[in-house]
């Protein structure tokens, strides 16, 4: 395969020691951060956050062994970006289209303290009309966290547009057995997976354990939620802010994905994603911004 070569444009925007930009998985444009706590990865085909890990910890983010790195397709694993329709829609990309669109790298920079942030931005013209009139960027900050702030502004003068956005976070796990969820107590929920069976829930346990193919959208929760695992000795905090919309994703066995994921890979992953999706959509009015903000960080048990 031919690799191409980083544009002078993006070379300018390195940082010595802290932003290094190369060809990534497929010949992609890939930008790696170090700071003094930890490592990141962020490719510019769909602004896809591909990796996180601190210091002497495992990855904290799931990446498939299987996912596409192909220009057009989205990436399995990490954190895509669900954007502007969150889930299916005729004749048209599940979960939107950015997360198969390329980005541009426009910002990077180094904090005293050590942070480093860098902001991408979707190219004017990317989306189809019914979109055009969106000027999408996201925002990542990798320090002891990581924090993504997704941030759409409708530039139109006169139309109100719907949108979806999520935050579609897969947590790296030692063994999904081995898991359990707190933070969605008391909170209704539909499952997905279990059809109209799965409709009008309400979750009752303080602690919510994987055991199945699991597909929840939990309305109207703004709560952190948190991962506990006991084989990794790790817990995991999803903290968010302008999101009303919180989904708990497991395939297990039994759900059909597409190749770019191997059914043994359910062990090591559990999604949970923040936004605002179905009935907690958003109507972003002329000259009007919305900012979904997702900190993941870590803890050792």
């Amino acid at each position: 395969m031919q690799i191409n070569l980083i544009p002078e444009k993006l070379r300018r925007l390195e940082i010595s020691g802290r932003v290094e930009i190369v060809n990534g998985r497929g010949g992609l444009p890939l930008v790696k951060i170090t700071t003094p706590w930890s490592t990141a990865e962020v490719y510019l085909l769909g602004a896809h956050v591909a990796g996180f890990q601190k210091n002497g910890e495992p990855p904290l983010l799931f990446m498939s062994a299987q996912s596409w790195f192909e220009n057009g397709k989205p990436i399995r694993g990490g954190v895509p970006i669900c954007f502007p329709w969150f889930g299916g829609r005729d004749g048209e990309p599940a979960h939107g289209l950015v997360r198969i669109l390329p980005w541009e790298l426009v910002e990077a920079a180094a904090a005293t303290n050590g942070a480093v942030t860098i902001r991408l931005r979707l190219a004017k013209g990317s989306l189809k009309s019914e979109w055009a009139a969106l000027r999408t960027e996201l925002v990542v900050t990798v320090a002891e966290t990581l924090t993504m702030e997704l941030v759409a502004t409708n530039e139109s003068a006169d139309k109100t547009l719907e949108i979806e956005n999520c935050l579609h976070t897969y947590c790296q796990v030692g063994d999904i057995g081995a898991v359990s969820l707190t933070g969605l107590q008391n909170a209704p929920f539909n499952d997905f997976a279990a059809g109209a069976a799965g409709a009008g829930k309400v979750e009752n346990d303080a602690v919510l354990r994987i055991a199945k193919e699991t597909n929840r959208v939990y309305p109207d929760h703004t709560a952190t939620v948190e991962i506990r695992d006991e084989k990794l000795k790790r817990l995991i905090r999803v903290e968010k802010s302008n999101s009303k919309s919180t989904v708990v994703w497991n395939p297990w066995t039994t759900q059909k994905l597409p190749d770019d994921f191997d059914p043994v890979e359910y062990r090591q992953m559990v999604c949970v994603e923040s936004g605002n999706v179905k009935q907690n959509k958003i109507s972003l009015a002329p000259g009007k911004a919305t900012a979904l903000k997702v900190v993941l960080s870590s803890y050792v048990l």
